[in-house]
């Protein structure tokens, strides 16, 4: 468009004004950087890729006219200022680290829609009262550096700085040492300033959109996580010369409680979700008898109380198991994250956007975790999804449309635009 329009002008039309292609462009550009073979994206918080991505995003916030700044722990604050420089900012943003195979789509669409509605907003000429900033939040996926979501947890104060800085990868190299090695140790004081609001879009990474035929999920909240690691303990023995009414098999211990864990979990629907995703065997030899056995819980539900109860099951159950077989037991909390229910009238803006733009929606829940959350304790917050195809994330095939990402972009627009005015 040629010239500037009001925010009535914006709200009344029914194409959704952002360019489409641009942000494809954009999404197929920053994915060069780690490119894998069978069409994902590798790069790793705090590489030299992960720098490059960094180098491309804040040039393209320059020439969009953003003032920039990095914190000390590497996030990367682009702002377009609004009329009243005193109104906290309604921020956007997600993070642009992947997994070893990862996708483009995962956390870069987050952060490239919400450059692609600062374009918009250069393109129709219109400023809003609040400040609009888009965030590229450091090791959100904790590939290489744990905990996840490091960069929001700091900003959040859930994180103490000192101590994610000293956190190290496998080479030994601390988390302070990798920032100033790619020159993203930043002099912006870390802890969060006030926010205006947040909103976060982001490929569902599950199949419910596609599933049920929906181009936006209006997000209600997420999935409350608790994480375990569990050791059983038992004795290694032969395999032939040992009785089985005599053995201690730590293996066999560990098989029923992943069978109680997927028990549970169904029998706790809706929202419920049970995982054993690791799991280590020793001695490891096909004629000893396992004893020991090294595994992880992933325990989410919607609910407190559900969740706690999915705890408390799951609990007895190894407990069972380590009484049937001679075994003892070793459990020890890795995570908590409580249930979260997302501002109303950040949910309400993200489902009047879809309305207005006629665009297919439902309500839906996110099961994994999100900068997001740690956003909502500092100010209103939602969510945005679209569908990914046959819902695979973290995942080089992991693959969305551009007319469902253009439509997800339009509704954050036009929600950002709203809670800024």
């Amino acid at each position: 468009m040629n010239h500037s329009v009001t925010t009535a002008e914006l709200f009344s039309a029914k194409a959704p004004l952002i360019n489409g292609q641009r942000l494809w462009q954009s999404l197929m550009d920053l994915a060069q950087l780690g490119a894998t073979a069978k069409g994902g994206v590798c790069r790793l918080a705090l590489t030299d890729l992960d720098r490059q991505a960094r180098d491309l995003f804040v040039q393209w916030c320059t020439e969009a006219g953003c003032s920039v700044s990095v914190d000390a722990i590497g996030n990367i604050f682009a702002r377009r200022p609004g009329r009243d420089a005193q109104r906290a900012p309604v921020m956007t943003g997600s993070h642009i680290d992947t997994q070893p195979t990862g996708g483009k789509f995962d956390g870069c669409f987050g952060v490239l829609a919400g450059l692609e509605v600062i374009r918009t907003l250069n393109d129709l000429g219109l400023q809003t009262a609040a400040p609009i900033e888009v965030v590229v939040w450091t090791n959100e996926e904790g590939s290489r550096f744990p905990p996840c979501m490091m960069g929001s947890g700091v900003f959040a104060g859930r994180f103490d700085l000192a101590e994610t800085l000293a956190k190290r990868d496998e080479q030994g190299i601390s988390v302070g040492q990798a920032l100033q090695g790619i020159g993203y140790a930043g002099s912006r004081a870390v802890l969060g300033h006030a926010v205006g609001a947040y909103f976060e879009a982001h490929i569902e990474q599950g199949p419910i959109l596609e599933d049920q035929g929906k181009t936006i999920g209006v997000v209600m909240g997420c999935l409350g996580q608790k994480w375990f690691d569990l050791t059983l303990s038992g004795v290694e023995a032969h395999a032939g010369p040992t009785p089985m009414a005599l053995r201690k098999d730590a293996l066999v211990g560990a098989a029923q409680v992943v069978a109680a864990v997927n028990r549970i979990a169904h029998a706790l629907q809706p929202h419920a979700c049970g995982t054993v995703g690791c799991l280590e065997v020793h001695p490891g030899s096909r004629n000893v008898i396992p004893g020991e056995v090294k595994m992880t819980l992933d325990l989410r539900h919607l609910h407190s109380d559900k969740l706690q109860a999915m705890v408390d099951q799951v609990q007895q159950a190894i407990a069972e198991a380590c009484d049937q077989h001679g075994l003892t037991q070793r459990l020890t909390p890795t995570a908590d994250f409580p249930p979260l229910d997302f501002a109303s009238q950040c949910v309400d803006a993200v489902r009047d956007g879809a309305v207005q733009l006629g665009l297919s929606h439902m309500d839906i829940v996110s099961g994994a975790g999100h900068d997001a959350i740690f956003l909502a304790e500092l100010g209103p917050a939602g969510m945005i999804f679209v569908p990914c195809e046959g819902g695979i994330s973290h995942n080089e095939i992991e693959n969305a449309s551009p007319e469902d990402l253009a439509a997800g972009c339009a509704v954050l627009l036009r929600a950002m635009v709203s809670a800024a005015n």
